[in-house]
């Protein structure tokens, strides 16, 4: 065999080796991609998005249109080709697979995190609107979550309204920590609280939950053992009483990013007038209940995929804003928003199309 042909062929067949290695070995890697993205004030599978009843509405013109990110599964094994392909395209965006799925956390215990994250992102949209507008919210500490084979197990339980910590009132999740950390393990620590069941047949009333009980728990060390850390095994968390309904109708979503977009879509409801004048505003971002927004995850696809269906401007976490900018989609505006007023006083500049001095983001943030 000549030698010329000899070299092509077995440099042919090294070729088909390298393509069937990089078809076969697994990486791992995972994708993002640009997901849906919805219209707060509009409708999704026949029904509205925002539902508010015992208040007065107003019809909202449009878009504030809250965006997602699609991730591979966690038992997806991406193969090398995949993740170049990946890494060369302009609408995914390839990362380490722990990203999306820290300590091997499977995919059931990443719903359900995001989902309890869109849960409670719901719920701090629901006060910084209301709060925006000046309008009162209750709200007390909860037992949000109790860990298992902890000394709270079967004594506290999710729901559980927590007044008080040895006598100490508490008025905010912060609290409870630190009236807990004040003992060394092994002491015990007296809980009064109302029990969930309680404070539910008092909402249901339109009462105020008085029946309390004290519960008293022996603390035990914290995992962090270099701590020595006193806890009794349960996180704390806030619960709310709203004057009216508001429900959020949005099935197959998860995390806390579009809190920022249900804030603003329940303030226009609520409002004579449009926010956007029309336009299509599109944006993401955690929001708290002060009105604070936080950034989030995959904004180079959020962005993305706004655009794809139209979107003209994209309210960007300040966080997130230097990310964005290196990569921003032609024809979309960046606007860089810390708080809710940020956000409201960009939509009036937006509204009116005196755009000139909309903070934008730029590659420093």
């Amino acid at each position: 065999m000549p030698r010329r042909t000899a070299t092509m062929l077995a440099s042919t067949l090294m070729l088909i080796a390298l393509l069937c290695a990089g078809v076969l070995i697994p990486v791992p890697y995972s994708e993002m991609s640009p997901g849906p993205t919805v219209n707060t004030l509009g409708e999704h599978e026949g029904e509205p998005v925002l539902q508010i009843s015992g208040h007065k509405t107003y019809p909202a013109d449009g878009h504030l249109n809250m965006t997602t990110v699609r991730v591979t599964s966690a038992d997806f094994r991406m193969n090398l080709v995949e993740a170049v392909y990946g890494w060369l395209a302009h609408d995914s965006k390839i990362v380490p697979h722990d990203t999306l799925y820290p300590d091997g956390k499977t995919e059931e215990q990443s719903t359900q995190e995001n989902a309890e994250e869109f849960s409670q992102s719901q719920e701090s949209a629901k006060v910084a609107a209301l709060k925006e507008l000046g309008v009162p919210v209750k709200s007390w500490v909860i037992v949000s979550t109790v860990v298992k084979n902890s000394p709270a197990e079967g004594r506290l339980h999710a729901g559980d309204v927590i007044k008080a910590v040895d006598g100490a009132a508490v008025k905010q999740p912060s609290d409870v920590a630190k009236l807990v950390t004040k003992h060394k393990p092994g002491q015990d620590v007296v809980f009064t609280v109302v029990p969930a069941k309680e404070q539910a047949a008092a909402e249901k009333e339109h009462k105020t939950a008085t029946k309390t009980q004290n519960v008293t728990l022996t603390t035990k060390t914290s995992d962090d053992t270099a701590a020595k850390r006193a806890i009794v095994g349960i996180s704390a968390g806030t619960d709310h009483t709203f004057p009216f309904s508001i429900d959020i109708k949005l099935a197959d979503v998860g995390g806390p990013s579009a809190g920022l977009m249900f804030a603003l879509g329940i303030y226009d409801k609520l409002t004579p007038g449009n926010l956007t004048g029309g336009k299509f505003v599109a944006g993401t971002g955690t929001i708290d209940d002060n009105g604070t927004v936080g950034p989030i995850g995959g904004i180079e696809m959020k962005t993305v995929g706004a655009r794809s269906k139209g979107a003209q401007y994209f309210l960007t976490p300040a966080d997130n804003c230097a990310a964005a900018a290196k990569d921003t989609p032609s024809g979309l505006t960046l606007v860089k928003v810390k708080t809710i007023g940020d956000a409201l006083g960009a939509l009036k500049d937006i509204r009116s199309g005196d755009t000139a001095d909309l903070p934008k983001c730029t590659t420093k943030g």
